[in-house]
């Protein structure tokens, strides 16, 4: 049976289990089932439409490493190396700069190389300020100048905000008018106090945006982190605020970004939109459920007359919403609101909101990213009003007569007639002010684009189901391909990884398909990430955390492989085969569009990859597919051969890693006692791993040719042929095992000539075959007991006690034991017998390591005298001494 056809049975046999169960179980414990069926239904749809915990791993794992070696990442981690832990980033497409907010100090890098030509300014608070600082009892490590906003004040200088050990303040930075000016020096002398701009607490949320000199921020505004307010501070008008502890507005918010959005092209409708999570007033009161906001003000509000003086008076919000449908309507809500992205499309007043969700149930965790049309945001605002009659009331939409101007709109040329004397919010009548007061919470919450998450992964984020991850962060790049438009989603989670995914949406399928194209490990020690920004100009991802900045390439084509197949198959956007490699696509001309191959939706490599293999007569089908199988087949053959000894009842490891997570691993084998191929048959004694084929206990059965191969969505492909040699489980005990000293007086060499001279001819033959299977497995070995590139040898757990692995099989059986035998062949020819052994080297010890028989030692000069023997490391002692 299929796998989906294994899902739909086991889909059904629980829904019938759980129906049975209903009827006997009491009514308190319904409420822990329906949590368990939530459970199920999110595992069943988080798969999108193969419903395959195969799309949920990304295809490319790469590495710290792997990202370093291959000149993806280059990395900045403070000037003197010691962490440039970044709290705030601004990206500066003009003066090419990235800017990057730390503890007690601003950073200026280079967006094409951010480990070069780094400029740093130091900022730190008084020392005076850090005393009164520790005195009113705040910890030492928070008692300095956290630099938690950066803005882009005009072309010439930057607006930064620190947290300035508890006593917020704001500076100018003069980052020059150029970008070869290379001006980065604070101006100290305009300093201004940073309340309402800037937290007082490094560790308490915060978000600030600044449009037309005005600084918008949802912040903490008092010393104790108890005001919680929206602020809007500029140098020509007066400031304006949320009202003070009035829970119906804010009750216990974190914020998470905001955004300034022009409805309209009369910028006196531009709007200001605040995400947030805070304490549900939807609620009955008890419960402490949390759910995820939006909030709008008018940029050009100006407070009421007597009514809301200086407080906003158009604050409305609505609820963000993010859940899986489940059965019997029964969603599952991602209610916790982490990061939020505003990707830019052709209409200024239309971009896709991407946010990042989190559950906030205890049983069980998981995280989503779902997208919101704007058009969807407006309806909600312009839909009814939430109202609650009373204390025991449930919450319902307001049905009773709404005042003109309708509360929550802007005084503009739109929505006001030229001669209207509503030219400003202080022209409203108290009853439009008394009602926008009482009335905050919009009836309609806003769903989802497409009803569902674009992107599920429960147990937390991360590469795969239950990886314990977190998402933290997300930016989006809309890319074209072949086939249309994608919009590549990079997260960010809480372990220093950054996945890179796509969905893909179908005809007749409700559930998107996600597909993780590539997870990169951006930090060497797991870290989170705090902060993103994307330069789709020099295409690079530059990544933030408590270690300092990495900046990635958003694509590197050449890491999914070499052949067309495999790159169709990574449904990379970024990349497309161009007839010779994987490389960055490209919008070509008519005459190059044979030779590039792509195709995000199905990611088919025969549809695709035909003519690219020198088969373009055969036809698409089973003759195309059977042709390119016979094409791999023949360069399977032509493969190199690695050479691989393991010791007989010890441990042993074959190596084969296939570049695609997604790929499925088969093994087999051509038996060198009998010559027959088979199919490896895994047991408690021979196991699969993700990394290869592990004997626990080798038999001497098992030597024969071990052919690796992976397939992946009917792609096969050969990627190592090992030979494995199994050496006699005896043979090593009898060189290896500790000798007895020798007690019996040694008789004088002639005694032993005569009578055996002849056995000694006979015994020839032998030792010099053992001497030949010695050079051959220990210059395959090396010193290390390694193969041709291969890994150390796999030591697990069930090596017996007492064994000697390859490593010590060189270095002692074969060392030491051919020299005991070189110095009793000299006593028997006629050397003296106090002749010491010949000190001998391992071959491959310097480096080369071929699989030959290694002769006498010589000059390159063959038969014109003794060679000097030189040895390259001193004799390994015998196992008796």
């Amino acid at each position: 049976m299929s796998r989906d056809g294994m899902k739909a049975v086991t889909r059904m046999t629980t829904t019938m289990e759980t129906t049975r169960l209903v009827q006997l179980l009491p009514p308190l414990l319904l409420l822990l089932l329906s949590l368990v069926r939530l459970c199920l239904s999110m595992v069943a749809t988080a798969g999108g439409a193969d419903g395959g915990a195969e799309s949920a791993l990304p295809r490319v794992r790469m590495s710290y490493k792997d990202l370093l070696e291959s000149n993806r990442s280059s990395t900045f981690y403070g000037s003197r190396g010691g962490g440039a832990a970044v709290h705030s980033m601004l990206l500066d497409e003009y003066h090419e700069r990235l800017f990057i907010g730390s503890r007690d100090l601003a950073y200026s890098l280079s967006l094409d190389a951010v480990h070069q030509d780094a400029r740093e300014i130091r900022w730190a608070a008084p020392a005076f300020q850090k005393e009164l600082c520790l005195m009113q009892g705040k910890d030492a490590k928070r008692c300095a100048n956290f630099v938690r906003a950066l803005h882009r004040y005009n072309q010439t200088h930057l607006v930064a905000c620190g947290t300035g050990a508890f006593h917020p303040i704001c500076v100018f930075l003069n980052v020059g008018h150029k970008a070869e000016e290379h001006v980065f020096r604070l101006d100290a002398q305009k300093a201004e106090s940073g309340r309402g701009k800037c937290p007082y607490d490094p560790e308490q949320s915060f978000t600030s945006t600044l449009v037309g000199g005005d600084l918008y921020a949802g912040l903490y505004s008092d010393f104790f982190g108890e005001d919680s307010a929206i602020f809007r501070t500029s140098p020509q008008r007066h400031a304006l605020r949320t009202e003070h502890a009035d829970r119906r507005l804010l009750d216990e918010p974190r914020f998470v970004a905001v955004h300034v959005i022009s409805d309209t092209d009369d910028h006196d409708d531009d709007k200001v939109y605040f995400f947030f999570t805070e304490m549900a007033m939807e609620t009955d009161g008890k419960s402490k459920a949390r759910y995820s906001r939006i909030g709008r003000v008018c940029a050009n509000d100006a407070g009421g007359h007597r009514v809301l003086l200086n407080k906003w008076s158009t604050f409305t919000k609505t609820r963000l919403l993010c859940s899986v449908p489940g059965p019997d309507g029964i969603d599952t809500h991602f209610d916790e609101l982490v990061d939020v992205f505003l990707l830019p499309t052709k209409e200024e007043s239309d971009p896709l909101i991407y946010g990042v969700f989190r559950t906030a149930s205890h049983v069980f965790q998981g995280d989503a990213v779902c997208a919101y049309r704007m058009s969807d945001v407006r309806d909600a605002f312009n839909g009814a009003y939430a109202h609650k009659e009373g204390p025991q009331f449930q919450w319902a939409a307001f049905e009773g007569r709404v005042p003109y101007p309708r509360p929550g709109f802007c005084p503009s040329k739109l929505t006001s007639p030229p001669d209207s004397p509503l030219r400003s919010t202080r022209d409203y009548p108290e009853e439009v002010l008394h009602f926008a007061r009482s009335h905050p919470l919009m009836a309609r919450p806003v769903v989802p684009a497409h009803g569902r998450p674009l992107f599920v992964s429960t147990g937390g984020g991360g590469s795969g189901r239950g990886s314990g991850q977190r998402l933290q962060r997300i930016v989006v790049d809309r890319v074209q391909a072949e086939d249309g438009h994608y919009d590549v989603l990079f997260l960010a989670t809480d372990a220093g990884l950054v996945l890179k995914v796509i969905s893909i949406e179908r005809e007749g399928v409700s559930a998107p398909e996600e597909v993780v194209l590539e997870e990169l490990q951006a930090f060497k020690v797991p870290t989170t990430i705090t902060a993103m920004a994307i330069s789709v100009k020099r295409q690079r991802l530059f990544v933030g955390s408590a270690a300092g900045v990495v900046a990635l390439q958003l694509q590197q084509c050449v890491s999914y492989g070499s052949v067309c197949a495999e790159c169709c198959l990574a449904r990379d956007p970024y990349c497309a085969w161009d007839g010779l490699s994987c490389s960055k696509y490209q919008h070509a001309t008519r005459s190059s569009r044979r030779f590039r191959r792509q195709n995000i939706l199905n990611g088919d490599p025969f549809m695709q990859c035909l003519d690219q293999n020198n088969i373009a007569e055969q036809g698409v089908g089973v003759a195309g597919a059977l042709a390119v199988q016979d094409e791999q087949q023949q360069q399977e053959e032509q493969e190199e051969e690695r050479v691989v000894f393991g010791v007989e009842r010890n441990s042993t490891f074959l190596e084969c890693v296939p570049r695609s997570l997604r790929a499925t691993i088969t093994w087999h084998v051509q038996h060198a006692h009998s010559g027959l191929t088979q199919e490896v048959k895994t047991d408690e004694r021979v196991a699969r791993t993700p990394h290869g084929l592990l004997f626990r206990a080798l038999h001497r059965l098992d030597a024969g040719v071990y052919r690796c191969r992976s397939a992946e969505r009917g792609f096969t492909q050969g990627l190592r042929r090992l030979r494995l040699h199994v050496i006699a489980d005896e043979r090593v005990r009898a060189l290896v095992a500790p000798r007895q000293p020798h007690h019996h007086h040694r008789q004088p060499p002639h005694h032993h000539r005569q009578p055996h001279h002849h056995h000694h001819h006979h015994r020839r033959g032998r030792h010099d075959a053992e001497d030949a299977e010695d050079d051959v497995v220990c210059a395959s070995a090396g010193p290390a007991g390694r193969g041709h590139g291969h890994r150390a040898w796999h030591e697990g757990p069930a090596q017996p006690p007492g064994h000697a692995g390859a490593a010590e099989y060189c270095e002692r059986a074969w060392c030491a034991e051919r020299a005991r035998r070189g110095q009793q062949a000299a006593g028997a020819a006629g050397s003296p017998a106090s002749s010491p052994p010949v000190p001998m080297s391992l071959p491959g010890a310097g480096g080369g390591g071929a699989t030959r028989r290694r002769g006498p030692p010589h000059d390159g000069r063959r038969g014109r005298g003794k060679a000097k023997r030189t040895p390259r490391r001193a004799a390994v002692p015998s196992p008796g001494r």
